[in-house]
């Protein structure tokens, strides 16, 4: 089987002003198998989040490669590549950015509609998602009515809903206290071992990190094994 994720040689860089150039990534390479969750470690503005846009196709890098399947992305259209993200690729941010007119379950559901899911069976699946994470009882409230640790599960729930084989997660728990960061981050590795999913998650809490498969750590631009 192809690996899920393989960066090879990402570099990138961002003008900030004239002539000034900041150096983000450079020369960075991961591989994640299938099944694998991965802790990435690194202090606020070395790059995580920069990485993780180009593992998910929401950037593009200077120079390197990034195959999903063993599929290199970087000559594909931007169409093909909102296809495969889309189905193939999850996102979780910091912050939920659930949309607040909608109730949780309808915040899960409209990934699977966009995704041409019948709205039947977006229904069931929202439904069975927000039900193993314990959130059965919460499915009509809207964000403002859910805890802070509700959400961020919602956001997980949204992010697990077209079945995508690789999840991003961008300092999922950050935003939340340490009691309650325990507590979500707990369900979202239930769900990640549950569905076999391959994970690369950003975080600056070492004790969270050494939960996962292995920890890798951003540095001068480079991924380094710790």
């Amino acid at each position: 089987m192809s690996d899920v994720l393989n960066l090879s040689g990402i570099s990138k860089s961002y003008k900030r002003g004239e002539p000034t150039e900041v150096v983000v990534l450079s020369d960075a390479s991961i591989t994640l198998k299938a099944g694998e969750v991965v802790g990435l470690v690194a202090p606020s503005g070395a790059g995580k989040s920069t990485l993780l846009h180009i593992a998910g196709l929401l950037d593009t890098p200077d120079s390197g490669k990034v195959s999903i399947f063993g599929q290199d992305q970087s000559g594909k259209s931007d169409r093909k590549r909102t296809r495969t993200r889309r189905q193939d690729v999850g996102f979780i941010y910091q912050f939920h950015h659930l949309l607040q007119e909608f109730n949780a379950q309808e915040n899960v559901m409209l990934p699977q509609l966009a995704n041409g899911v019948s709205k039947a069976d977006a229904v069931v699946r929202a439904q069975l998602l927000l039900d193993k994470i314990g959130l059965q009882d919460r499915l009509t409230h809207r964000p403002a009515e859910l805890s802070g640790g509700e959400q961020q599960r919602v956001a997980f729930c949204r992010a697990l809903a077209n079945e995508p084989k690789l999840l991003l997660a961008d300092e999922p728990t950050g935003n939340l206290d340490p009691a309650t960061s325990d507590i979500v981050f707990d369900a979202l590795m239930g769900m990640v071992r549950d569905t076999g999913l391959s994970a690369l998650i950003a975080t600056h809490n070492m004790e969270l990190a050494k939960r996962m498969d292995r920890i890798v750590r951003l540095e001068n631009g480079q991924l380094i094994d710790v």
